[in-house]
């Protein structure tokens, strides 16, 4: 009989435990909440890839995903912020002479200006980049203005 008291009297005791033990941390976390949603921060957009993949401050970038005949290398990021972003890179665009297959790659360097953050359709949770702007800064491929806006894909 003492002993069945022992058994109860403990496994009481490791109930009683158990649930204020359980009962602390949610009491922590309902406590903590307005304090976290405070000091939570706003994450800076990102850019999406031919592939679909989030980047943030990538090396490198291809833009035309299709063929793949120009992407910016070399990038070098000194800005990537909740409004926008800027590079320095190099374009590296194929001249399709006589046809882009048998084209040749030419090099112009470029100041890359990412701006237009909104929802990312595939990730609601995550915002992206809309627009891309590339500004020669010497040179630029045969019949491409000084500066240049794209649409970037969602």
């Amino acid at each position: 009989m003492r002993r069945h008291a022992l058994t109860i009297a403990v496994t009481l005791c490791a109930v009683a435990s158990l649930a204020a033990a359980a009962g602390t941390p949610s009491a922590a976390r309902t406590a903590s909440v307005p304090a976290v949603q405070a000091t939570r921060h706003v994450r800076a957009p990102v850019l999406v890839d031919c592939l679909f993949h989030p980047k943030v401050r990538p090396a490198d970038f291809v833009l035309a995903c299709g063929d793949g005949n120009s992407r910016l290398t070399s990038l070098r990021w000194f800005h990537w912020g909740t409004a926008s972003a800027r590079a320095v890179g190099v374009n590296w665009v194929n001249d399709c002479k006589p046809y882009c297959a048998a084209g040749r790659f030419h090099a112009y360097p470029v100041v890359v200006r990412l701006d237009h953050p909104r929802p990312w359709k595939k990730r609601p949770q995550l915002s992206h980049y809309g627009r891309m702007t590339l500004q020669y800064t010497n040179g630029r491929p045969e019949g491409f203005a000084r500066t240049v806006s794209y649409p970037l894909w969602d």
